[in-house]
């Protein structure tokens, strides 16, 4: 019987897809064991997963504890997928960067609340690593948490002795939407894409050989409201389709939230996040009533997340392609060495091997060098305790650079600071000034 722990099971609604994902394979004998620091919403993941074997008729060992080290305790795999400072956190991330006219949609992957984010992570996540050194060192750590990038290439720092793997939906889902975009069921094509999370770019997409890019130029030209979307913009200039959502991909780039006549062309939610925060925060009320009432929990169709095809190849040696972020050695050979990327992958009995992708073209790794600028300078704040490089990897950003002046982010930073407190490190506290 395997081990699966989740650390930050509290967040149901995620929990739910992932242990409905594990339940739906008939030939694994699973131990579910659940973690989170907070009685109420652990109460709650594990209720969902007992629901969830007497809904989808498939045993399992459920356990929960507060005890994060107790979960970890002999754990087969890891799923990591805790939001340090919960929702109140993420609203500041957010709102105080609105007030001095910078705009961000989600704000959790780069730029300013992805720095932030970041720096309220990395201490958990340290003793995350920690833990797992201690009780399960050969487990390998399968990461949800944002920033994905920034704590991918954290753990590469504090734990290089844990296999750490970055693993998003955003490729896997971009492949369906533009296969159904251009009239295509996705199991009829083969892609494959090459970036940094959030940033990669669809580098093969093929029917029978044959490139589908084409297609979907045609299918644009033939829409023209489809050039009010982020991603149809960035494809048109680039050259590549971007893996992330138009949503998302906005503020990874001066071009978009920068003025309000760009916001209105592309469509564009400034604080998008904040309202998805409190649907989140709706849903799991509603799982709450559902427990309580003793009702079915509603399912997704069939296993989507990456963590359990992981788990279920590694255990049962079913060969699978996916895609992961993991540190660049010798896999994308214009991006630094060490930083977080994003390629394909083959998992099977022996693990989970990246597919090294060669070059990207020119203008798809000079994006994302800038991307990655800002998450080395973070994860360097971090390591040396400098506060300036945490100021330093928000005046690099395009979105922030675009909108504020320099004097501007300094202040910005002293009240992120200040508004965070003690969930950043304490070196990271300190004020600087600009020269």
């Amino acid at each position: 019987m395997a081990k699966i722990a989740f650390v930050g099971a509290g967040s149901v609604v995620f929990t739910r897809q992932l242990v409905a994902d594990l339940l739906r394979y008939g030939d694994l004998e699973l131990e579910l064991a659940l973690h989170d620091i907070s009685q109420d919403r652990l109460a709650v993941a594990e209720g969902t997963a007992r629901r969830l074997v007497e809904q989808l008729g498939h045993p399992a060992t459920i356990t929960a504890t507060l005890d994060r080290r107790s979960a970890l305790d002999g754990a087969a795999f890891v799923i990591n997928m805790i939001q340090v400072g919960g929702i109140d956190a993420t609203i500041t991330d957010l709102s105080i960067p609105a007030r001095y006219g910078l705009r961000q949609t989600i704000g959790d992957t780069t730029g300013v609340g992805g720095v932030f984010r970041a720096l309220r992570t990395f201490p958990v996540l340290t003793a995350i690593l920690d833990d797992m050194r201690a009780v399960c060192p050969d487990a390998p750590l399968l990461n949800y948490t944002n920033p994905m990038a920034m704590n991918v290439w954290w753990a590469s720092v504090v734990a290089p002795d844990i296999r750490t793997f970055g693993l998003c939906h955003s490729v896997y889902w971009t492949a369906h939407d533009l296969a159904a975009l251009v009239g295509l069921d996705v199991e009829q094509t083969r892609y494959r894409a090459a970036g940094v999370n959030h940033q990669a770019w669809l580098r093969e997409w093929t029917l029978d050989g044959q490139d589908l890019y084409p297609r979907l130029r045609a299918r644009i030209a033939a829409e023209p409201e489809l050039e009010r979307r982020v991603r149809v913009e960035i494809f048109r200039r680039i050259g590549f389709y971007p893996t992330e959502t138009s949503e998302h991909s906005s503020e990874y780039l001066s071009w978009f939230l920068r003025s309000d006549e760009q916001v209105e062309r592309f469509r564009i939610e400034p604080l998008q996040y904040i309202g998805i925060s409190r649907e989140n925060v709706a849903e799991f009320e509603q799982a709450k009533k559902l427990l309580d009432a003793g009702e079915p929990l509603p399912l997704d169709g069939g296993a989507s997340e990456y963590a359990p095809q992981v788990i279920h190849s590694v255990l049962t040696g079913t060969p699978r392609e996916i895609h992961v972020n993991v540190p660049n050695h010798g896999l994308i050979d214009n991006l630094p060495h060490g930083a977080a990327v994003e390629v394909p992958a083959l998992v099977d009995a022996s693990g989970v091997t990246p597919i090294p992708m060669g070059a990207l073209p020119v203008q798809c790794a000079a994006l994302n060098r800038t991307y990655l600028s800002v998450a080395e300078l973070t994860v360097e704040a971090a390591r040396t305790g400098d506060s300036r490089l945490v100021r330093q990897a928000v005046l690099v950003d395009g979105n922030a650079s675009s909108t504020l002046t320099p004097a501007q982010i300094w202040e910005l930073c002293d009240e992120l600071v200040a508004a965070h407190g003690d969930l950043l490190p304490e070196p990271l506290r300190a004020r600087v000034v600009g020269l």
